[in-house]
């Protein structure tokens, strides 16, 4: 039986648009604030998440925030670890895979900031991005047949490391835990493609 590979993301390169998308917006952003090295008051308040906005139909936000970033250093950490788990995400996904588990990861991290979090506000990537690493490590787990033990403990490890003052952890646990959802759901449809595979 012919070995079974996934026909990944790698030509679309997502992970480069999405980083151009939050570069450029980053830049929007200054120029509209004045300040490249940190964002204006505005346009977090319009771009970000503002709960009491949200609630109050600014719903745009809970996908605008996945793409505006306090400040320089904000942006630049998010945009090292989505090439770090996006270039990975590429090798291990489909494009629509890809696209589902970001989105979807970034809007179930949003969305528990809404319902649990403060009214203040919210911005960043990190919750897609915990997503692509959720979703990376406990899909190779499962898809290899390894306890997902270690996954679970790796990826929550990551987590309390980046618990820090300032530090949206609502955002990153609910991203992670879509993410491994996500993850843990496609690695046995794989592996079902794989079987039914005809020798060639």
């Amino acid at each position: 039986m012919q070995a079974y590979s996934v026909k990944g993301s790698q030509a679309f390169k997502p992970t480069y648009v999405l980083i151009f998308a939050n570069l450029t917006v980053y830049a929007y952003t200054s120029i509209i604030g004045g300040n490249f090295i940190f964002t204006g008051d505005e346009a977090l308040e319009r771009y970000g998440q503002v709960n009491s906005f949200v609630m109050n139909g600014w719903y745009w936000q809970l996908f605008t925030s996945m793409f505006v970033h306090m400040n320089i250093v904000h942006l630049l950490g998010n945009m090292f670890f989505l090439t770090v788990f996006g270039l990975r995400a590429e090798e291990l996904f489909t494009l629509p895979e890809y696209l589902v588990t970001y989105f979807l990861s970034g809007l179930t991290g949003n969305l528990l900031t809404l319902f649990l979090g403060p009214n203040i506000v919210s911005a960043g990537a990190s919750g897609a991005i915990f997503g692509l690493f959720g979703a990376c490590t406990i899909y190779v787990r499962r898809t290899i047949g390894q306890s997902l033990v270690s996954a679970l403990l790796y990826s929550f490890f990551l987590l309390m490391i980046s618990t820090a003052p300032g530090v949206n952890v609502l955002a990153h646990f609910g991203g992670l835990v879509a993410g491994l959802l996500i993850g843990y759901g496609l690695a046995p449809r794989r592996k079902i493609q794989k079987t039914l595979k005809p020798s060639q």
